[in-house]
């Protein structure tokens, strides 16, 4: 809200004050310009009486909030990953090595090897039919609730093809190993 009205982005704030992440801590002073550290010891009354009249009050329950919120996703996150985090049971679990692919990639077809029309449903994963069934809703980490619909020529054993809309996120997700859950 402070960082809007003085048209200030995120990054300027982190580059201002050498900040690696975009988490501020309840009570963390942050300085605000180039010059930030010049600027904030010489106007003196003006600027300190005005800031701390509309600064303080506002402020401080805004960021034990955000202090908060960030608690609570992380320990949702957790939960996500270990107990049962989508809707419905989870009947299995498994490591797998998880690539993506995108309709977007010239030569893609929209549509599965399901028959499902990845342009109304594009939650969607390739797999191995002989280890996760298709048609099985499931849970994969880093990605979200998903129908494994498709099939690959590459996908074989413990590997997952997870569906991206635009070829730039299928570059951005790369090859890694995530868990997969396997909802009744």
């Amino acid at each position: 809200h402070n960082a809007l009205d003085n048209g200030v982005t995120v990054n300027q704030l982190k580059e201002w004050n050498n900040l690696s992440s975009d988490l501020i801590i309840v009570g963390q002073k942050l300085s605000v310009g180039e010059n930030a550290k010049a600027s904030e010891s010489t106007p003196s009354e003006n600027n300190k009486s005005e800031s701390n009249a509309t600064e303080q009050p506002a402020q401080q329950p805004k960021e034990e909030k955000s202090t908060q919120t960030t608690q609570k996703s992380t320990t949702s996150n957790e939960s996500s990953n270990n107990s049962s985090s989508a809707q419905g049971n989870v009947s299995k679990e498994l490591t797998v090595t998880a690539t993506a692919y995108s309709k977007a990639e010239p030569g893609m077809s929209h549509m599965t090897a399901t028959g499902i029309d990845l342009n109304d449903n594009s939650r969607v994963i390739a797999v191995d039919p002989s280890v996760i069934p298709l048609g099985s809703k499931v849970y994969v980490e880093g990605y979200g609730e998903a129908i494994a619909a498709d099939t690959g020529g590459a996908i074989k054993g413990n590997k997952i093809d997870v569906h991206l809309n635009s070829v730039q996120e299928v570059n951005n997700w790369g090859v890694k190993q995530v868990k997969v859950q396997i909802l009744d």
